[in-house]
């Protein structure tokens, strides 16, 4: 089996998540850098780490790493690497690019140098010589410079692996799959303690938990860019939706709750629970957060709550905070971890927080505040 070198890459804070993740799938040989994850697989890991990884944004193929400071630089060190090992044929490679801190700035020229390289590569290989007609497969290659550093990969996953297939309706500011993945997975949640989200918005991360507890592979509902390829026997693909299908423990019981104060954001996450495939395993409720009343000890609560950034939204927001820590005076054996912008959550909230850990939601700084229950 072909061996490969990939790139699981991860939002800022979430890298160390993402490694074990792949160590979990049985990938021990892995460097660990900033925004991504590096390692050595066969190629039966392209649909395993697509099909399983919760947390990663992308799974790329790197195919190439040198230093490059000039155009001809870039253009004869392209045209060196073995791009039909895998691009067919009949391949469509478009190339995106970027380029930080380093001495060729301009993205779309880079961009172009590559492709250009590419396709004399292969014209040599492949022995044409009018234009590839670029009908078949497709193989996004990418053009990342980092200090004078490029980096060449293929996109393996297609659109971004946070797009699970499930999310038919959103509310104003939703949350990223694999960031709500991954604020579970900064948690000791097991599938047999209750869990609630109080400000579940779109339902974004009680169905995360459905999905982690009852071990059910993320990507099992959609496509990716890498199926049709021909490095990969399409025999790997149903083995790795066999494997996830083997795996999935549909048995599992849960006590998964999402509730919001909006009765239209239950709707949406009802409808978004259904189209994940897992109907009524989570119960939807209108409820304000005031209202809190668990039943049982030893639960989680693990929340992304509106942040009242917007000027209009402050005091409603820090009154949602301000339940909440009262809510939950009553209920020490419960964990409460919440995600959020605002630098006055701990006084609001009434609690200093026993940890908390800087995170980024897209392009905001937030800090994910966890309180640790006493177990009953």
């Amino acid at each position: 089996m072909r061996q490969v070198t990939l790139i699981a890459t991860a939002a800022m804070g979430l890298e160390s998540i993402v490694a074990n993740e792949v160590r979990d799938l049985g990938y021990t040989d892995l460097t660990v850098e900033n925004g991504r994850v590096i390692f050595t697989a066969d190629v039966t890991a392209i649909p395993r780490c697509n099909l399983w990884l919760r947390t990663a944004d992308r799974v790329k193929l790197l195919i190439g790493q040198f230093e490059a400071k000039s155009f001809d630089e870039l253009f004869e060190k392209t045209k060196a690497l073995p791009w039909e090992d895998f691009i067919p044929e009949d391949g469509e490679f478009p190339v995106i690019g970027k380029s930080v801190k380093s001495t060729l700035f301009s993205v779309s020229d880079c961009q172009s140098i590559v492709k250009k390289a590419i396709v004399e590569r292969m014209k040599i290989k492949y022995g044409i010589t009018s234009w590839f007609e670029e009908s078949g497969a497709f193989y996004r290659v990418e053009i990342a410079l980092l200090k004078d550093v490029a980096t060449l990969t293929i996109d393996t996953s297609g659109v971004g692996l946070h797009k699970r297939g499930y999310r038919i309706g959103q509310g104003d500011a939703p949350l990223k799959e694999t960031l709500a993945a991954a604020l579970i997975k900064l948690t000791n949640w097991k599938p047999d303690y209750p869990f609630v989200d109080p400000f579940c918005g779109s339902g974004t991360i009680p169905i995360e938990a459905a999905l982690i507890g009852q071990n059910i592979a993320p990507g099992f509902n959609r496509e990716f860019a890498s199926e049709n390829w021909s490095i990969i026997p399409s025999n790997l693909w149903e083995k790795a939706l066999e494997e996830a299908e083997d795996l999935a423990n549909y048995d599992q019981v849960l006590d998964i709750t999402g509730s919001d104060i909006d009765h239209r954001m239950i709707e949406v996450s009802k409808d978004n629970a259904i189209e994940a495939g897992l109907g009524d395993l989570v119960d939807w409720k209108q409820m304000q957060v005031s209202d809190l009343n668990p039943k049982k000890n030893n639960g989680y609560i693990i929340s992304n709550p509106p942040y009242g950034e917007r000027l209009g939204d402050k005091k409603e927001v820090d009154k949602m905070y301000k339940d909440l820590g009262l809510a939950m005076q009553s209920y020490p054996s419960w964990s409460v971890y919440v995600l959020t912008s605002n630098e006055d959550f701990e006084t609001l909230y009434g609690l200093k927080a026993t940890k908390k850990r800087k995170l980024f939601n897209g392009f905001i700084k937030t800090d994910y505040y966890q309180y640790f229950g006493k177990r009953v």
